[in-house]
């Protein structure tokens, strides 16, 4: 092991140089809608493995899985990309056809890097998105589009995060660590007009361009070793106090506030022999703490709030548990396998079906696979690939002009696949 005098002029010439160029790569855009509008995991052995990571150290992501993993995952830059293909359907039943979501097809870029400056100190950066409510309806041959309005409807967000890791041995084998999440997030909306009735500042409700905030959290994490076979992990990351959306204060609860849920969770990895390791987690992310994602829409509606307001309509998403089971077998020096399984809750409820037309989060089940090529001792190709089953949630609808509702008026759908690549590099 080097000591800290070796490492940390290393790590200081490079981080600098790889956060540019990360940071650069991320504002590419992100459009993930899994587990609500987080995805199923981060890092593509992490994805192949149905998202497990909390108790695993094995790449640069330790700043949105557990920032403890840093002590034990090496020196290490980890970049890669994925192909993530959502597709997302809504209709009126009875009285539309079935309109798809046009953007079908989405780069996702991914960045990680570690430096272990001594045996009881490590620094990382990981560099990642979160997104979801990216979606495109073409309108009808009148002009009109799903939602009442006119033109194309949708909207689109993008979170970048920054997360600079600091990881700390507490006794042998066990570790603690912490990471500063520097947030960056990018909203717009279009084709909402149907909605300027019900809004309390309709100048600022729909098509208003590109709106952009800023925040500041944390994440912070341990993880232990228990003898040679189990390792555990903890990681939890309260709510991300967002500034406000100023161009769309008439479509989000609290004049355009969009904060990010908190979000925690326990895993476990076995390793029974040292070619099988299996890993789960079980998670959870606070939806509901977040108003502007939480509040009832048509509830709201009905009782008079209007779009905009504090007690305002949202999405009406509840919060979710997630249960991640990953299994990796290195089946030679070159060769790594994983497999995996991802089991959530649908954050949609039957009632809120109708506003969720714009961000059909309803995914519950994905399939994933992956594999690890090693060339030499320092260099890794990743390979991942998900498929998220298909789930659809069936509510009522509501002709705002008369407030005539129809309690299986909508109907929303989606499934999604994906494929990605990462190169890593040790040190």
């Amino acid at each position: 092991m080097h000591d800290a005098t070796e490492w940390w002029p290393l790590a200081a010439r490079r981080i600098p140089r790889v956060t540019l160029a990360a940071v650069a790569l991320a504002c590419a855009g992100a459009a993930q809608a899994t587990n609500g509008y987080f995805p199923h995991g981060f890092g593509l052995k992490a994805k192949g493995m149905g998202g497990a990571s909390i108790a695993l150290a094995h790449d640069g992501f330790a700043g949105v899985n557990n920032p403890a993993a840093a002590l034990f995952a090496g020196s290490r830059m980890d970049v890669g990309a994925e192909i993530f293909r959502p597709y997302r359907d809504a209709q009126f039943v009875g009285q539309t056809p079935v309109v798809d979501s046009g953007r079908t097809a989405f780069l996702i870029p991914e960045f990680g890097y570690n430096a272990r400056l001594s045996e009881t100190l490590a620094l990382g950066l990981t560099v990642y998105g979160n997104g979801g409510m990216n979606t495109s309806y073409a309108p009808f041959p009148n002009g009109q589009n799903l939602l009442g309005g006119t033109g194309k409807l949708g909207v689109d967000l993008m979170q970048l995060i920054v997360a600079p890791t600091l990881a700390i041995q507490v006794a042998e084998g066990h570790a603690l660590g912490v990471s500063p999440l520097l947030v960056w997030q990018r909203f717009e909306a279009y084709g909402l007009q149907g909605f300027a009735g019900m809004s309390s500042d309709p100048a600022n409700l729909t098509n208003r361009g590109k709106d952009n905030s800023t925040g500041i959290g944390v994440r912070v994490g341990y993880m232990g070793k228990l003898g040679d076979r189990v390792t555990v992990g903890a990681a939890f990351s309260p709510r991300v106090r967002m500034g406000r959306f100023d161009k769309y204060r008439g479509l989000f609860a609290g004049a355009g506030d969009f904060d990010i849920p908190a979000n925690y969770g326990v895993g476990v990895a076995l390793q029974p022999t040292p070619a099988w390791t299996l890993a789960l987690d079980a998670t959870r992310i606070r939806y509901g703490g977040v108003p502007s994602i939480a509040n009832g829409s048509l509830s709201q509606v009905m009782a008079g709030q209007p779009l905009g307001a504090a007690s305002g309509p949202g999405f009406g998403w509840r919060d979710i548990g997630i249960v991640k089971l990953g299994v990796q077998w290195q089946m030679d020096e070159r060769w790594t396998l994983r497999a995996g399984y991802n089991r959530g809750d649908n954050p949609i409820r039957a009632q809120d079906a109708m506003f969720n037309i714009l961000a059909p989060g309803v995914i519950r089940e994905h399939v994933t696979f992956g594999a690890t090529y090693t060339p030499d001792k320092q260099t890794e190709w990743t390979f991942a690939l998900w498929h998220g089953r298909r789930e659809t949630v069936v509510g009522p609808s509501v002709d705002f002009s008369s407030m005539a509702m129809n309690p299986t008026g909508t109907r929303i759908g989606m499934h999604q696949n994906g494929f990605g690549v990462q190169y890593s590099r040790k040190f």
